[in-house]
Formats: C-alpha cells, structure tokens, sequence
C-alpha cells in the first residue's frame, strides 16, 4: 500500500496539470468545456477512489494469484512477450468486466459514476466507483491465469493498464486515421459516453478496439450525430458519494415496491434500466432526451464557486498529508482519517448543490475534526510537516463551519433551492 501511495504522490499531480493544459487550450480555442462545479464533483469522485484504494475497502473473493497456483498449465519465465501478453490478457478482461457494467442493472451502479458528468473533459476520467465493493476481476483474468502469466506481472501491468485510459478523455482531439482500427481513441469514447440512442452501450474497449469490433458493440462517432453526454436518469447532484449509490437506491425501492416476489429477485440481475412492470407504471421515472438534453447546472455565485474549490483544494492538501504518513499513522487512525474525508467531500459538494443540509454536514464534519484533535492532542501527525499544522487545522474546520452557515443563510436560504437549467440543443 505504501509503494501504491507513493504512485499517487506522483499520478495525482500529474492528472492535475493535464486537466489545467486542456483547460487552457479549450479557453484559447473558444471552446470551453469546464463547469467549475462539474469539475469539482469529477476530482472529488477520483479522491474518493483513491481513499477506497487505500484504505482497502474491496473484498477480493477470489484473488488471480489463487487461480493461477491452482489452474496454470504453463510457468514461464518472464520476459517482454510476458508483459505484452498481459496486456493484452487485462485488456480483454477489461472488456468484459465494461460489458456486464452496462448489460446488468447492480453491476451499472459500480460504473453509473464514470458517466455522470454531462461534459467530457479529461477530469471526467477521474470519475471513478467506490460502490464496487466486491472485486470480481478474477473471472475474466482466467485465461491468463491458464496461460500461466504471473501474478506479479498482472500486478504490475494493471494500473498502467488503467492509468492509460486517461487521455482519451477529450473533445479537443479528432479522429486520428488508421489508428481508428487499432486503439481506442477520443473518438470512439466520446460516443462510449453518449447518451444518444445510436451510441448507447457502445465501444467498450480499453485500450485495443479490436474488442468492440470482433464482439458487436462498435460504433463510429457521426458528424450529424453530435454526442451528447450524462446519464439516460441524470443524476442531478454534484455529490460523489450519492451518485455512486443512486442506482442501487432505486434497485432497492422498486424491490420492496413491487408486488411480484420474483421481480423482487430478478430485477438485481435483469438489464440495466429494467424495472417491475407495477413499479414502473405507478413510480415513473423522467428520462433525459438527448434532442433537448437539460444539464444539471445549480445558480451558483462567484463566492460559492471560488469557496467550493477552496474546499477541495484543502480537501486535496489534507489527502497528500495522508499519503504522505501513510506508513507512519496507524492501520486503525488511517480508517479514521478516510472516513472522516469522505465527510469532508461529502459536505461541501452538497454545499455546491445548493442543499440547505449542507449547514448541519459541515457542522458534523468541524465537530467530528475538533473532537479528534481535542481526543488525540493531533492531527494524525501533521506537526512533523508543518509547524502549528494541528492549530491551523483547526482554524479551518471552525472558519469553515462560519462560512458554510453563512451560505446557507445568506444565499440558499433555509427551505429553497434555488435551480437554473442550462438548455443544450441535441
């Protein structure tokens, strides 16, 4: 886990100056596709992965070095075809894990998250689950484990594997010629994140778009099409932590809702958007229309814009403190410490939503932050980095407290929230 935390020392930053280059072309093109608050909620989702990362929050059923001791017919020796065909093994495995995420409705809530942005902008491939909590990798990574491919070589290849999603993150690249057929390009993920009815559910592929060619779910971006990008049920939140649970929510209450006991069992595994015929007909749900597609766009002013990255950039530097102490802070205060970030991001995007409750979350998050200074005389050790740090942590929970307060009272008022829909044409 230390050697994981020392990656994202290096990864985080990395994303971060990307995102701000692409910012900056799409500004000087005149095409600018960030939304500051639609640009938070993207980072904060790929914090709260990184959290659920490192604190370890998967349960692994059945690890790949488990099936390989058990199933390989061959022990090679490592060497560059070795490596290559991992690759190629986790890409494939990638494919068909996507594919049950779009084609069974509990397995699209752990992937619902990646979708949610209605831009498409290089902080949107930030926007990672923390709802998969059960880590079914091995199922697909079973071929490799027959061809005997190591488990340290997985190890090592799968996060570059996934790092390399990034860059096709963006609007700002065009079709790239031959390299059509052979990769996934900007191209083809745009449509992956349509909501268009020609491009739902297509270009599945990771990296080699071989996949989605030889398997039936490739479809080439149309210029008379222009895609338009969400969810079909938007998520209508800048919340992280609810958008990864929005779907089950819904799983849930159609389950206890309907009057059919079957339905009650099947609707967990049926396809994505499949709902009870009874549920359906008595609780419908509004889905979005690409021709005249409506983003999720809360009034918001410059205070409450330039507060909300104010918030997760102190958010931001508290979870580079926590990487950085990782091997040092103990196994049982590390949990403290996530659970306590997960609040923080919890607090002030549901302030970004104009929610009046965001006064009593950042009331629980300053009080649960004071609480732990004031039980360990501490914060998690952050003296060794910053003199007076635990002082100025606490500072900012109680000024942070006055200010969210403020907001609340001040500009969305107790029992208001206040809205403006920005109108997309499709």
């Amino acid at each position: 886990m230390e050697a994981y935390a020392n990656v994202l020392l290096y990864a985080i930053p990395g994303f971060v100056v990307l995102i701000i280059i692409e910012a900056i072309y799409a500004y000087f093109k005149g095409d600018f596709n960030f939304r500051s608050m639609d640009t938070i909620a993207s980072l904060s989702s790929g914090n709260t992965n990184t959290l659920k990362s490192i604190l370890g929050l998967s349960i692994v059923i059945i690890s790949y070095g488990w099936v390989y001791e058990r199933v390989a017919l061959l022990h090679i020796e490592t060497n560059w075809l070795v490596y290559l065909l991992s690759f190629i093994a986790i890409d494939f495995a990638s494919y068909w894990s996507h594919r049950l995420n779009h084609s069974i409705n509990i397995f699209w809530n752990r992937h619902v998250v990646h979708h949610s942005s209605e831009e498409f902008n290089l902080a949107v491939a930030l926007r990672q689950s923390i709802s998969g909590f059960v880590s079914l990798g091995f199922i697909f990574l079973f071929p490799a484990a027959l061809m005997g491919l190591p488990p340290k070589v997985i190890g090592v290849i799968a996060p570059l594997h996934l790092f390399m999603q990034f860059w096709y993150h963006t609007k700002h690249i065009g079709k790239l010629g031959i390299l059509e057929y052979i990769i996934v390009t900007p191209s083809q993920h745009r449509v992956h994140h349509a909501i268009n009815p020609i491009y739902l559910d297509k270009n599945l592929s990771a990296i080699f778009c071989i996949w989605d060619r030889v398997f039936g779910t490739f479809q080439e971006e149309l210029d008379e099409e222009p895609c338009v990008y969400g969810v079909t049920k938007q998520s209508n939140t800048w919340n992280p932590i609810r958008i990864n649970f929005q779907h089950v929510w819904l799983l849930i209450k159609d389950a206890w809702r309907t009057n059919n006991f079957v339905d009650k069992l099947r609707i967990w595994f049926m396809p994505t958007g499949w709902r009870p015929a009874d549920v359906a007909e008595k609780y419908p749900i509004e889905y979005a229309n690409p021709k005249e597609f409506v983003k999720y766009n809360p009034e918001a002013s410059n205070g409450l814009i330039i507060w909300s990255w104010m918030q997760y950039l102190t958010m931001n530097a508290l979870l580079i403190h926590m990487l950085l102490k990782i091997a040092d802070i103990p196994k049982e205060s590390m949990f403290i410490y996530g659970a306590f970030m997960f609040l923080v991001i919890y607090s002030f995007t549901t302030l970004m939503d104009r929610d009046p409750n965001a006064i009593w979350m950042e009331a629980l998050k300053s009080t649960v932050g004071l609480a732990i200074i004031y039980l360990t005389g501490d914060w998690f050790m952050i003296g060794d980095l910053i003199p007076n740090g635990t002082v100025l942590i606490a500072g900012y929970f109680i000024f942070s407290a006055i200010m969210v307060a403020w907001f609340v009272i001040n500009e969305i008022g107790w029992k208001t929230q206040g809205t403006d829909m920005e109108k997309v044409k499709g």
